[in-house]
């Protein structure tokens, strides 16, 4: 069996990466232990949230699936921080978990160019320092130009429910240790992470009239620019609390919990840490949320977010049965938490292509990251480079000023990531200018070049780019009388009327406070909403784009100044010792990467400038 890429794993970067492979053209099999699995959501089974909506636009302007399956098999759609500006606004979607994962395994079923191949994957195999393919655990060769180990939770996976030790990637699944001990052989550092998921609860047994309903959001926002998906009745989703009881029975059994006993190691998310972790770390905190979330239309089944734990099952039983509202609840499964194997990402380029082997990529959790999203946009840039690097072209890198993906695989290979990696809006310092509705002016270019997305839908995309613009115009032309304002009109008091252009600008002015402006005003509009939407957002932050891309020019002048592959950082002399061993350790491809790197001062990048410099003359 010889492909062109060969992806280890059937996750959400799995899925992306065969795909992005086969939309260039290329032969790609997906290795996996169950081809009806694909992108199966081991933990809480919803799409998107703070940032990371942001990356399933953007990986959906790049031809990508996760969005399209999130609007297809979703129960609820919410928008979060509405009550800020559009940089932070958030599309989240809880999914049915069966349906999701059944949708993406008949999606990847029907491409012509993917092989879901079922089995276990136990070793890399080389050639003179260059990837050659894998052997699975039963002794099978497949042979490849590429590799790309998307392996999630399974790379040495080991469960731990109180006392408890299960070797298992996900419950009830085998783990991949043979292919571990294959990258320690070839010469990877390999450490250990540890996530967790809470018990999954009977909703029939929910006494839902203590808790507080949250519905869906309407009009639906859907993530997909294709999606065709009609209006639908949503699920609610709840909200409860822990209480004193709670709090007393997670604290007095904490030394059972494997994270506190000093079973488990590694580190966990700091961001979603577990219930017992929560009552330690924030003692003074008499209660916490807890979100009652449906696993599905299909099922009773109910996902308590905020509960997750490696308590022992009766502890479990007894602990969640103090939350308001679950008070007689039966567990249908109990929560654990896992440890796995990763590989620290200074041991990436920014293509996603290890340093040590030629053809070989990481992407998703090898690399230290959490959550769904962030391995399905590493998943489709390693696809997308995987192919490149075949055909000898140049690797494709977003920046920071570009996308959150830029900003995620930059922070991976320019710092040590130590604990599982999540991306927030505040990582990102060029967000006013990387929003979920611009996604696809950012990236449709590049989705165009690598023929990630047919050419109808390109320049559909283009007619939409030219209404947005044209609704700008518009609203510049269009006068309002002062008097007709109401309240709004206070700060307009010495003029008879302003444009709503200017009427949009108002500080404070949500999205759906513009729209009933704009009918009432405008009266009969040929836009659609989302060209009306576009119009807005882009009026109401033009000008402060235009400041950020002042300081995006900088920026780009500092990633311009190239560090070759070869340069020595070893003989440069005048350097602190530590701002060279953190060059030697990291490798920056620019002086910007190198002035990233934690611990590295601005007299420590002058100095790399002036032998960069030199090192140029000399190379002349």
């Amino acid at each position: 069996m010889d492909y062109d890429v060969i992806i280890v794993g059937g996750g959400h970067a799995g899925v992306e990466a065969a795909l992005a492979a086969v939309r260039m053209g290329r032969k790609a099999a997906i290795v996996t232990m169950d081809r009806h699995k694909l992108a199966l959501m081991s933990c809480n089974p919803a799409i998107g949230g703070i940032a990371k909506s942001h990356v399933v636009k953007e990986v959906d302007a790049l031809g990508g699936l996760m969005g399209l399956a999130a609007d297809a098999t979703g129960i609820q759609f919410r928008r979060l921080n509405l009550s800020r500006g559009a940089a932070v606004w958030s599309t989240r979607v809880q999914a049915d978990r069966s349906h999701y994962a059944r949708f993406i395994s008949e999606y990847v079923a029907d491409i012509i160019g993917v092989d879901v191949i079922e089995s276990l994957a136990g070793a890399i195999l080389t050639e003179n320092g260059k990837v050659a393919g894998v052997r699975t655990e039963d002794g099978v060769t497949i042979t490849g130009k590429t590799v790309i180990i998307c392996s999630g939770t399974f790379l040495g996976g080991l469960i731990h429910i109180g006392t408890k030790q299960i070797k298992a990637g996900r419950r009830g699944e085998k783990a991949a240790y043979r292919l571990s001990e294959s990258l320690k052989e070839l010469g990877f550092e390999v450490g250990r992470l540890k996530t967790g998921t809470p018990p999954r609860i009977d909703g029939d047994s929910i006494d839902f009239s203590k808790c507080e309903i949250q519905p869906g959001h309407e009009p639906i926002p859907f993530f997909s620019h294709r999606s065709d998906r009609q209006p639908f009745e949503q699920t609610p989703c709840y909200l409860t609390y822990t209480t004193d009881q709670t709090k007393e029975i997670v604290s007095a059994n904490q030394h059972l919990s494997a994270i506190f006993s000093g079973q488990i190691k590694s580190i966990g998310p700091r961001y979603c840490p577990s219930i017992e972790d929560k009552f330690h770390r924030f003692a003074d905190k008499d209660r916490h949320q807890i979100f009652l979330e449906p696993e599905g239309n299909g099922t009773n089944e109910v996902y308590p977010n905020g509960f997750a734990t490696s308590l022992p099952e009766d502890v479990q039983y007894d602990a969640i049965r103090t939350v308001t509202g679950l008070e007689n609840v039966r567990i249908t499964q109990p929560g654990y938490a896992i440890e796995y194997d990763y590989c620290p990402a200074f041991q990436v380029k920014p293509s996603l292509e290890t340093r040590r082997v030629r053809g070989l990529f990481f992407a998703g959790q090898i690399n230290g990251t959490s959550g769904y999203e962030e391995a399905a946009g590493q998943g489709l840039m390693a696809g997308i480079n995987a192919v490149l690097y075949i055909e000898k072209e140049d690797p494709f890198v977003l920046d920071r000023s570009q996308a959150y993906i830029g900003v995620m695989i930059d922070d991976l290979t320019t710092r040590s990531t130590t604990e599982p990696y999540r991306l927030f809006t505040s990582r990102a310092e060029y967000r006013l200018a990387m929003r979920e509705d611009n996604a696809r002016d950012r990236l449709n270019r590049f989705a165009q070049k690598y023929g990630l997305v047919p050419e109808d839908e390109y320049q559909a995309f283009e007619k939409l780019q030219i209404q947005t613009e044209e609704a700008v115009r518009h609203f510049k032309e269009v006068r309002v009388k002062v008097s007709d304002l109401d309240h709004r009109g206070d700060r307009f008091k010495k003029v008879d009327s302003i444009s709503l252009e200017k009427l949009l600008k108002q500080p404070g002015l949500t999205i759906n406070e513009a729209l009933p402006l704009i009918a009432r005003f405008n009266g009969d509009i040929d836009f659609t909403r989302e060209a009306l939407e576009r119009a807005v957002i882009s009026i109401q932050y033009r000008g402060y784009v235009a400041k950020q891309e002042r300081e995006i020019a900088k920026f780009l002048k500092m990633e311009s100044e190239v560090i070759p592959d070869d340069f020595n950082f070893a003989s440069l002399a005048g350097l602190k010792q530590e701002a060279k061993d953190k060059f030697i350790h990291f490798r920056p491809g620019s002086l910007g990467q190198a002035g990233r790197i934690e611990g590295v001062t601005p007299g420590d990048i002058s100095v790399l400038s002036i032998h960069l410099l030199r090192h140029k003359r000399t190379s002349k």
